[in-house]
């Protein structure tokens, strides 16, 4: 066993395609290794602009041996009258690898055949590495990928150099295919240092040798490793300066992989500029320059920030006051934007939304905000709240108006040039106009969660307002077919309609949300009916549209609530078993995914399971559709009066329990009457030829279905 280490050396490679490109890679590595049946132990990562890397620990040197039996033609066929073998068992043994006295005779329920054990070639890790290994470095996925020189291969970057050791032997191998003009890229036992301090090669003679190597040369190749140095260097700087750093993790992940090795410097920007929002500051620094924002101890932002180089000069100020240079035009451009839109209004903006087009086909996002405001409206009517009256008309005012004006930011300057400043400078802006904090809250807080995890709005304001504005595009994109496929989603439906879940389910709202979406496709097919349907045919044409929409998006939301939940811990079978009866009500569902999660846990669930799958299943085939009552003086045995009794008593304390969302005890109730449903199995035939009798069982077992078919459908488990 011996390790086995690939570096591929490149140049820049952006931030953001290293951590995606590196566990990739590692898996194609490892998968390779499995499939050539090469045991192996775990793999590690390293890797920094300029360098992809992947160290696999205990390599075999040699495939597993493996032996497989092949089966032959018949006797009858391999061998002839006298016993000799014949050409088709000629043919056999050379497919198998082996001579024909080596062939066996093994019976099987077809009769005898021939059979031969044919051992597998074994052949070196080494040989294998040299020829899978180019195909597995082209393979590895980035975002945008580009070629260069005379070269036919394409990479995120051009590829410098390649490394390849499994112990102390160098892997030989070439990345390119060979033209008279070109050179391909051949590997080594060599790495390149830190490309300004150490650009020289270094020769690697172990695996075990690599990370240390690469530090004496200048670089930190351990990704967790330089992300701990960056962040004890940055907050060394900022406590130098009495301050503190603004937390934000996804810009220390960035700029850990935009450098080799951390060099932070700080950098002052004129106390002018603090009159800009916060906000703006904080983005010019971070999605232009990746500069790290600094706070005082009460939180407020300080005139500086820390810049993180790739490389140590020896005058570090100089360094500073370029930065800074840079950092000066950004904030002067934000100050005039600023003070720009502070000369307008939100409702100025908000009119000026009729010339931005939300969806070519859709509209625009005046019409947008039209229908949001009706939408608020409609959720605000249906919650369901012990709120005094007071109250809920204030709650109507604010969400009405914060529909009004959530989408005026983007026409502001500020927003055309800082596009994720949307909603954030609107709130501002909204203070800045007079606006109450509840109103100026949602705006920010109605785009939420802005990606999967993210925080959800935290006013009820906000919460009412995000769902509406996410329901209006779901239902908008459905309009005009426009539904996510596997590889595109460009409205990111798939997020809103979780968005919508995960709000509905942490706010405990239990309005309908078919109700919701019937309302919001309706908003967007009134125009077509504002005219009045001249023929009959015409309006069912239309009634068909806007219903087969309807269907298409809740099974949309629907599929993403059953893969959401899934992801949360519930089993797939109680989630599909809830669902399948109705999910309107998010809250409500999710109560008996719980319940029903725990009864599985029961040991006498599966015969409880199976009992109640099969009162569905023949309810199902009996294709009856009338609806008929249970007539006591056509049961024939005492299991179906037994069965009739347990079903009235069990029916009004379930209803009852389901009431109080009670549903645990509501279940266990309703396991009570599983003596009862298997004693009617046992004496009873519900498909008889006697169709009064027939109906009168299949009523009887409508009403046992009708106990548990609002919790759950035991046919999908």
């Amino acid at each position: 066993m011996k390790d086995f280490l690939l570096e591929i050396g490149a140049e820049e490679i952006p931030a953001g395609y290293i951590i995606p490109a590196l566990e990739a890679l590692r898996e194609n590595i490892l998968k390779s290794l499995d499939k050539f049946r090469i045991e192996h132990g775990d793999a590690q990562i390293f890797g920094t602009p300029r360098r992809l890397a992947v160290i696999v620990k205990d390599v075999a040197l040699m495939q597993k041996a493996q032996t497989s039996t092949l089966t032959g033609p018949p006797v009858s066929a391999g061998f002839d009258k006298q016993g000799n073998p014949t050409i088709a068992a000629h043919k056999f043994a050379e497919k198998a690898g082996v001579s024909i006295e080596e062939i066996k005779i093994i019976e099987t329920e077809k009769g005898n055949y021939l059979s031969a054990t044919k051992q597998e070639k074994c052949e070196t890790t080494t040989s294998i590495l040299e020829s899978t290994l180019p195909e597995i470095i082209l393979s590895t996925p980035f975002p945008k990928s580009m070629r260069w020189g005379d070269l036919s291969i394409s990479f995120a970057r051009p590829i410098i150099s390649v490394l390849g050791l499994l112990g102390d032997k160098v892997l030989n191998f070439e990345i390119g295919t060979s033209t008279p003009l070109s050179q391909n890229i051949k590997s080594s036992d060599f790495v390149f240092g830190h490309q300004f301090m150490y650009p020289d090669k270094f020769k690697v003679s172990f695996p075990s040798e690599y990370k240390n190597i690469l530090k004496n040369a200048g670089v930190i190749v351990d990704i967790e490793e330089r992300k701990a140095l960056l962040l004890e260097k940055i907050e060394d700087v900022a406590k130098e300066n009495n301050a503190t750093i603004l937390k934000d993790e996804e810009l220390i992940d960035i700029v850990t992989n935009l450098v080799e090795y951390p060099y932070p410097v700080l950098g002052r920007f004129d106390e002018k500029f603090l009159e800009v929002p916060d906000e703006a500051l904080i983005t010019a620094m971070r999605e232009h320059q990746k500069y790290f924002s600094l706070v005082d101890k009460q939180g407020r932002l300080k005139p500086c920030f820390i810049a993180v180089n790739n490389t140590l000069t020896k005058d570090m100020a100089v360094v500073a006051n370029g930065h800074e240079r840079v950092l000066r035009a950004r904030l002067s451009d934000a100050q005039f934007f600023y003070k720009v839109d502070l000369e307008s209004t939100m409702d100025k903006f908000a009119d000026k939304l009729k010339k931005v087009t939300f969806q070519a086909q859709l509209g625009s996002m005046f019409q947008k905000r039209e229908r949001l405001t009706e939408l608020v409206y409609y959720m605000v009517n249906k919650l369901n709240t012990n709120m005094a009256l007071d109250d809920i008309e204030e709650l109507r005012i604010n969400t009405i108006r914060a529909a009004q004006i959530c989408k005026a930011d983007l026409v502001s300057q500020m927003v055309i040039e800082f596009t994720k400043l949307q909603g954030v400078i609107g709130r501002v802006y909204a203070l800045k106009g007079g606006e109450n904090k509840e109103v100026a809250n949602a705006i920010e807080q109605h785009y939420r969660p802005v990606h999967a995890g993210a925080e959800l709005p935290d006013t009820l304001t906000g919460k009412i307002l995000a769902i509406a504005d996410k329901i209006d595009t779901i239902c908008g994109c459905f309009s005009i077919d426009l539904i996510p496929t596997g590889a595109s989603d460009p409205y990111a439906l798939r997020r809103q309609s979780i968005g919508i879940l995960q709000i509905m389910m942490a706010s405990n709202f239990t309005f309908s949300l078919k109700e919701l979406v019937e309302q919001s496709v309706s908003l967007y097919l009134s125009t077509q009916n504002e005219s009045g349907c001249s023929k009959s045919a015409t309006c069912d044409k239309s009634d068909s549209r806007q219903n087969a929409i309807i269907e298409n998006v809740m099974s949309f939301i629907k599929a993403r609530m059953t893969n959401m939940l899934v992801d949360q811990g519930y089993s797939k079978e109680a989630v599909a078993s809830a669902l399948s009866v109705g999910f309107n009500n998010v809250p409500d569902a999710i109560l008996r995914i719980k319940a029903l999660d725990v009864l599985r846990q029961a040991p006498d669930f599966e015969p409880l399971s199976a009992a109640f799958k099969r009162v569905v299943n023949i309810l199902k085939k009996s294709d009856i559709t009338q609806n008929f009552k249970v007539d006591e003086s056509l049961f024939y045995s005492d299991s179906e009066k037994s069965l009739y009794a347990a079903s009235k008593k069990l029916s009004e304390s379930v209803d009852k329990l389901i009431a109080e969302n009670n549903y645990d005890l509501a279940l266990k109730e309703i396991a009570s009457i599983r003596p009862e449903v298997d004693n009617f199995f046992d004496d009873v035939m519900v498909m008889v030829d006697d169709e009064a009798i027939k109906n009168n069982r299949i009523a009887l077992l409508s009403k046992v279905a009708a106990i548990f078919q609002n919790i759950a459908d035991f046919s999908q488990i």
